[in-house]
């Protein structure tokens, strides 16, 4: 068997990269998979934790890859052993925490919209997500804010006095969907996971989302590694034959 590529490794999204969006992996990429491992160090970095990981790429995923981080990496997974865990809680400590919160629920009870529901701020281990019209709300509710806030600029505004409130916490607050913004520490997308990699001088990443805004937008762009944008799973085989396999084919 070829020896692998010292200094090296391929880092892989999942939705989109190794899997159809929201699928499980195919048999073909999973072979696929364990040929390219026996060339080159392989892992996988998602924004979903390790349980939804694991429904995607098998239950024996810890064991597939060299490296496994879930959640950008606060879950870091290193020869099938957990090797290092963050969470907001730790990071910011409850007094912190409880300060945001406070001054958030406060913000919101103070807001006029035209509806309130219920869940207007969930707790998750990487990140809160804050919703003004709370997320318990039905769907023809949420098309109804999505459209109120386009013009009134509920969230933008909100995100805005968060920033200037708590700008020493060093948090980045990201828009999204309908409803809802994510706040989390500046930092955590996925060049979280980079802290484990510096063995490797050479770090390939491949992923589907690397435009701006997109969740791979951060690790493709990042000085520490070389980017590759992918359109499928079979983009990623395809690139990564041309890249590794076919040097080996060509030396052997």
């Amino acid at each position: 068997m070829a020896a692998r590529m010292p200094g090296l490794i391929a880092l892989f999204d999942v939705d989109g990269t190794l899997t159809a969006p929201r699928k499980v992996v195919t048999p073909k990429m999973l072979a696929f998979m364990q040929e390219l491992r026996k060339v080159v160090t392989i892992g996988v970095v998602g924004g979903s934790d390790l349980v939804k990981i694991s429904e995607q790429l098998g239950q024996s995923v810890i064991n597939d890859y060299d490296y496994v981080f879930a959640e950008n990496g606060l879950v870091a997974i290193k020869d099938g052993k957990l090797v290092g865990t963050q969470s907001l809680k730790q990071y910011l400590g409850e007094e912190k925490l409880k300060e945001f919160v406070n001054f958030t629920l406060h913000y919101i009870a103070d807001l006029d919209i035209p509806i309130k529901r219920g869940t207007f701020v969930e707790f998750r281990s990487g990140m809160i997500n804050v919703s003004p019209i709370g997320r318990n709300c039905s769907q023809e509710e949420r098309d109804e804010f999505e459209k109120y806030d386009k013009v009134h600029n509920i969230r933008s505004t909100m995100v805005t006095a968060l920033r200037e409130k708590f700008g020493h916490l060093n948090l980045t607050f990201s828009i999204g969907g309908q409803i809802s913004f994510d706040v989390f520490p500046h930092g955590w997308d996925k060049t979280y996971c980079l802290k484990y990699l510096d063995d490797f001088s050479e770090i390939h990443f491949f992923g589907d989302k690397t435009y701006k805004g997109g969740n791979d937008f951060e690790i493709f762009e990042s000085e520490r590694t070389v980017g590759h944008t992918v359109s499928s799973p079979e983009d990623t085989e395809e690139q990564c034959t041309k890249l590794f396999l076919s040097k080996q084919v060509g030396g052997s």
